[in-house]
């Protein structure tokens, strides 16, 4: 198990241009006010804000050639791949505040050039109500928030695909999607065929989170980089109605807990995006300060401390 970084850095990226609704460009702040930087020196980490990037506005126009407003992401990505990497490189945890989930392309790409020059494997949590596998000619919008994860694994835009230096950035194996509750006919036939590794809500509704979890965290080792890519409507809008892209059926705060507090168990989460929180939607910024806790329970808050059985259960505090 690698020793965990105590050194967290945390990166604005107040965009929108991803998205299919404005708003999420007010994210980070909405996650400063609602006390990240406390909560996480409360768990016994230094941190260090390195404020917001910078980069063009939202356009607001329609998709051209199949993506909406492709330079301006590719400018954002482009701006969050070098400020992650370099957190990377000075052995620092970044953690990304979103901003939309078109981000998470430059954040897993610097992860993934990262974990090549160190000779790690990267493993991706990818926590989000939607799979984000479409390409244009499979997208009914455009929308580049959408299509994330196809370029990492290759597929999209030149500019987009070549990030982290490698094509693809990585591959479908490295991924493990949880939460995923909605999905486009065509991106689920596309997501069958390059043989994502999916825990979808019906597979946690029938085993339980705990199952799905230790499914999504199966084979690693020391040498593991995990990274994990947060998009708030993985929760129940029931819980968390501060996002542009609202699906029913997701998470309670207890499963998302557990979710959180399985990832902190392994000891081994070196990069963190915090993506999709959109205030715009939100109620006295209850879905941002939910967000902080979560974040919290990432980095070892959980209710009783208990140990940890040889396999990664928590059946020898519970008898069984």
């Amino acid at each position: 198990m690698v020793q965990s970084v105590r050194v967290a850095a945390l990166i604005g990226a107040p965009t929108d241009v991803g998205a299919a609704d404005r708003g999420a460009s007010m994210g980070p702040e909405a996650l400063r006010v609602a006390g990240l930087q406390e909560a996480l020196a409360g768990r016994g980490l230094e941190v260090l804000d390195r404020g917001n990037l910078n980069g063009p506005g939202n356009p607001w126009r329609p998709a051209v050639d199949g993506y909406r407003h492709l330079h301006e992401v590719v400018h954002w990505n482009r701006q969050v791949h070098d400020a992650v990497y370099a957190q990377l490189q000075a052995s620092r945890l970044p953690i990304l505040l979103g901003g939309d989930h078109c981000l998470g392309i430059g954040s897993i790409s610097a992860a993934a050039r990262h974990c090549r020059e160190k000779n790690r494997t990267l493993r991706v949590l990818w926590l989000d109500a939607h799979t984000d596998f479409n390409t244009r000619e499979l997208s009914p919008s455009g929308n580049l928030h959408g299509m994330s994860v196809a370029c990492l694994c290759g597929f999209g835009p030149r500019e987009l695909v070549e990030l982290s230096g490698q094509v693809p950035a990585i591959e479908p194996r490295a991924v493990r999607q949880i939460g995923i509750r909605s999905v486009d006919p065509a991106e689920k036939r596309f997501v069958h065929e390059q043989g994502l590794n999916v825990f979808d809500m019906r597979y946690i509704d029938e085993m339980g989170m705990r199952r799905a979890m230790r499914g999504a965290l199966s084979g690693m080792d020391e040498r593991t980089h995990l990274h994990v890519s947060f998009d708030v409507d993985f929760l129940d809008p029931v819980i968390a109605p501060g996002v542009g892209t609202t699906v029913p059926g997701g998470p309670t705060y207890r499963e998302a807990q557990l979710c959180m507090e399985m990832i902190a168990d392994t000891g081994q989460l070196c990069s963190l995006d915090i993506m999709e929180l959109n205030p715009a939607f939100d109620m006295h910024n209850r879905t941002a300060m939910l967000a902080v806790d979560l974040v919290e329970s990432l980095f070892g808050k959980s209710t009783l401390m208990r140990p940890v059985d040889a396999d990664g259960g928590i059946g020898a505090a519970r008898g069984e």
